[in-house]
């Protein structure tokens, strides 16, 4: 697992910087401003709509899928897959006519704040990039179809295409017709698919028209998909009354708050999207063969690899948090007030950062048992106290209060499927978790010193960019040394792992 993770986090490196182009360039050329919020909207409101059903779906498909292969063989895993596709399909047809049918009420519930030509625009916008709905169903499903053929790279690569074609929409919208913001999404998403597709044809498999909604494995994916659809509602839900307070704290609030969340979503989609991407399938096989063991072995040991990259992260997110800004959007239309909305949504969502990473691979964890009402009510606890938490902190703290919130019920939810996963399976290594975990914290500390002292000695010297570039440097150097000499069994076992290459190579 260890070295696959480590494989997709190098290429998801070069995706999020490639991604973060997209982002530079989105602020650039339009900022914290009325149309940057309609636009951020309106391809919101399509992976909103489809997420109820396209997460519970791709996450039920995993152990499913295991489970037909393991009595069937692939063949029939084929077939299931076919008829997923055709019913998914419909699905999608039928959300994009309701999204077409009820478009300015749906932008009212996301974004409550917007009226005059920002709302205008947004619902043309959102009349657009609905269409987008049918490319995400179906790469929701061909990804995990080669996640289960142990090709992760693929997957991961995906983001650069989608990339190109939103930053040439990006240019070609300032130049020429801002509709071609909207249609670009589309494309975008389009290419992802287009992609995918010959890398699945090569893994073996062909489309058949198969439409069976009485299929016995599609009646078990329901089953299992419903507590899922309920627990994403539940944070589409917590996505949905940010955006709608933000929408009324500022004009370009929805833009600073997605900016931030784009940066932690750069740790979380590096890190932990990585490491629970290996997990979910493995374990999944392990709990169709009933090696319950091994199963909670893989969970332990990726708690602890997001504790190794994820805390350190925290930790320099939250010193670093308006340089950071400042360096990777500060310039064109994002003036200094979009810096401050932006930098102090950041710092809070930082709170939360391996909140958000444990809570992904524990609902993995009961997932693979195909257990999935367990962190569906988790998370609706853990939305009651963000959608109180969100009133409350926005009415003191503004933007920051609304990620504030995000991040405290991020750790409540957390620690919530810590108890229940320990209930249900037992001991899973704990005392071996909080040992690594502290090591982790007094090293990222040091590294969190070392790199604030370092950017005030280099601000005597250079730019705030390249004191910010040289600090970090500086940080990570420091904290890979000091876990080089911890005993952390994750690191000891990645070095192992590189020495061994390093050793093949000559």
């Amino acid at each position: 697992m260890k070295k696959t993770a480590l494989l997709l986090m190098i290429i998801t490196i070069v995706s999020k910087i490639v991604g973060f182009g997209r982002e530079v360039t989105l602020s650039y050329f339009y900022g914290a401003s009325g149309i940057s919020d309609a636009f951020l909207i309106s391809i919101t409101i399509p992976s909103f709509i489809f997420s109820f059903i396209g997460t519970g779906v791709s996450t039920g498909y995993i152990p499913l899928y295991s489970n037909i292969e393991q009595k069937y063989g692939g063949k029939e895993g084929d077939r299931y897959t076919n008829n997923l596709v055709n019913i998914l399909l419909v699905i999608c047809t039928g959300i994009i006519a309701f999204g077409l049918l009820f478009t300015e009420p749906l932008v009212k519930m996301f974004a409550s704040g917007f009226e005059g030509d920002t709302l205008v625009l947004a619902v043309k916008f959102t009349r657009i990039s609905l269409f987008g709905i049918y490319f995400i169903g179906l790469i929701s499903i061909f990804s995990r179809f080669l996640y289960l053929k142990e090709n992760y790279a693929v997957p991961a690569l995906i983001g650069f295409p989608m990339n190109f074609f939103t930053i040439l929409s990006i240019l070609l919208s300032y130049k020429t017709n801002i509709f071609v913001l909207a249609i670009g999404s589309v494309i975008a998403t389009a290419s992802q698919l287009a992609f995918l597709v010959p890398f699945v044809h090569k893994k073996g498999y062909r489309y058949k028209f198969v439409f069976n909604t009485r299929d016995e494995y599609i009646r078990k994916m329901v089953y299992m998909a419903l507590p899922i659809m309920i627990g994403v509602s539940v944070n589409q839900i917590n996505v949905l009354v940010d955006r709608t307070l933000a929408s009324s704290i500022a004009v370009g609030g929805i833009s600073a708050l997605n900016y931030a969340n784009r940066l932690n979503g750069f740790v979380q989609g590096m890190f932990v999207t990585n490491i629970s991407t290996v997990m979910y399938p493995m374990i999944s096989k392990m709990a169709a063969q009933s090696n319950f063991d091994g199963l909670k072995k893989s969970v332990s040991e990726a708690i602890n690899l997001i504790n190794l990259f994820v805390i350190p992260a925290t930790v320099g997110a939250m010193i670093f948090a308006e340089p950071v800004v400042r360096l990777l959007f500060g310039r064109g239309a994002f003036d200094p007030e979009a810096i401050s909305m932006t930098s102090a949504a950041l710092f809070y969502y930082s709170i939360g950062m391996v909140g958000f990473g444990l809570r992904q691979i524990l609902s993995r964890a009961f997932y693979s048992l195909q257990d999935t009402k367990t962190p569906m009510i988790n998370a609706a606890l853990a939305m009651s106290m963000n959608i109180i938490l969100n009133f409350i902190l926005s009415k003191y703290m503004g933007i920051g209060g609304l990620a504030l919130a995000t991040s405290i019920s991020a750790i409540f939810c957390t620690g919530l499927l810590f108890i229940s996963f320990r209930k249900k399976t037992g001991s899973f290594g704990m005392k071996g978790i909080t040992i690594s975990s502290v090591k982790i914290l007094c090293a990222s500390l040091v590294m969190g010193l070392a790199a604030r002292v370092s950017y005030a000695v280099l601000l005597e010297h250079a730019s705030a960019n390249l004191s910010l570039i040289g600090a970090i440097v500086i940080g990570a150097v420091v904290y890979f040394v000091m876990i080089y000499f911890m005993g952390i069994e994750e690191v000891d076992s990645m070095i192992g792992a590189v020495k061994v290459k390093l050793r093949d190579i000559h």
